[in-house]
């Protein structure tokens, strides 16, 4: 196993991530516990210290069974990390609640990792106002009486709300959890995320490295073109050695479902097996080819904003387009979206194509909203 310090911890640089444990008929609420308990003896063996789950996982099961999991070792033997789910606008005058209770259901008197869960659009400013929630408050009152050991937030937002959440309380932060790997580098702004958290001297925790599993499976193309330079190279494994790479990455999240996962994963953080320039350079293009299906090539140029007559961030939701056309769907789209006023979101669209006049690009904007529209319901 790989292992990066961070400040007086050896961590793993593989993270067990609880949030797609074995399930049992299918239900995501119904945790194969056997299963899950001998994952956990797996990861132990291979040398995994650092354990993460959340509130909501598996419709708020995952805390306990790996509260049940990792009560069998040694408390000093790994690092427990949970968040705060502020996804959730019902929990957000619930902290001293909801912690108490992580606290019971994980079976331990002190959190080695606790984070403000889920940063962004929706909730940022909920997050902010500590006067109504007292959750930055309370969470630091936990961090100096020791039950909270390392303080920090997980952030699926974008820039500005990653800005605004550092400008508040980056002083405080000790990390932060990213989605990042080698697609959302340029489709969620990955590299601008890191390089700002690497200003505030931050270091990143990873989630969805595999983005939900499509970076295990590829084209023929594409494998082909990994394969020509590392043939013993699993794919999956591509998507880890990409992380390897950055710097600034501490802990890779994995979410792994069964033994042979896991297995797989282990034996990739066996060794530390960078990407040289040519083998970043053929990912980045297998990202761009991968990319071009089903999203529109907007460059950010911003030409349109100042043709609209309802003033829409055009760029932005068109980037909010892609993601839900890449994803098929998902939360992220929806999320930040709903954070607009109604006259803001692509349904307010007037359909004028003024926009589409300047657009360097000839991207049929107004029918993009529109099905856009029609994509959200």
């Amino acid at each position: 196993m790989i292992y990066r310090t961070f400040q007086d911890c050896r961590l793993s640089a593989l993270g067990f991530g609880a949030m797609r444990l074995p399930i049992l008929d299918g239900n995501d609420s119904r945790i194969d516990e056997a299963a899950a308990l001998q994952m956990v003896d797996t990861a132990m063996r291979g040398g995994i210290n650092y354990y993460d789950t959340a509130w909501g996982y598996h419709g708020e099961n995952s805390e306990r069974v790996m509260g049940k999991a990792l009560a069998r070792y040694p408390r000093d033997s790994f690092f427990l990390a949970t968040k705060f789910p502020g996804y959730d606008p019902a929990n957000w005058g619930k902290v001293e609640e909801i912690f108490e209770a992580q606290l019971k259901k994980l079976n331990v008197t002190y959190f080695d990792f606790y984070l403000f869960h889920n940063v962004c659009e929706m909730n940022i400013d909920a997050y902010l106002d500590d006067e109504k929630y007292g959750i930055y408050r309370y969470l630091m009152e936990q961090k100096r009486n020791g039950r909270i050991r390392h303080l920090g937030f997980s952030c699926h937002g974008d820039m500005p709300v990653l800005r605004r959440f550092l400008e508040a309380y980056g002083k405080d932060m000790e990390f932060c959890q990213l989605q990042l790997n080698y697609l959302d580098w340029t489709f969620q702004h990955g590299r601008e995320k890191v390089e700002l958290l690497k200003e505030w001297k931050m270091p990143v925790w990873v989630m969805e490295p595999l983005r939900g599993g499509k970076l295990a499976r590829l084209s023929q193309e594409n494998e082909m073109a990994l394969k020509a330079l590392r043939p013993e190279e699993e794919i999956p494994a591509w998507a880890f050695r990409f992380l390897q790479s950055i710097p600034e990455v501490t802990v890779v999240l994995s979410g792994m479902s069964d033994e042979a996962q896991l297995k797989k994963n282990l034996a990739t953080f066996a060794e530390d097996r960078k990407l040289n320039d040519e083998e970043m350079q053929a990912l980045m293009d297998v990202a761009g080819r991968m990319l071009s299906v089903g999203t529109v090539p907007c460059t950010g140029c911003h030409y349109c904003v100042s043709h609209c007559p309802m003033s829409l961030d055009i760029p932005h939701l068109l980037s909010l387009y892609n993601e839900h056309a890449y994803t098929g769907g998902g939360f992220i789209a929806p999320m930040a979206l709903s954070a607009l006023p109604a006259d803001k979101k692509p349904s307010a669209c007037l359909q004028c194509r003024s926009c589409e006049q300047v657009c360097p690009q000839q991207i049929r904007i107004s029918e993009v909203l529109a099905d856009f529209s029609r994509k959200l319901g």
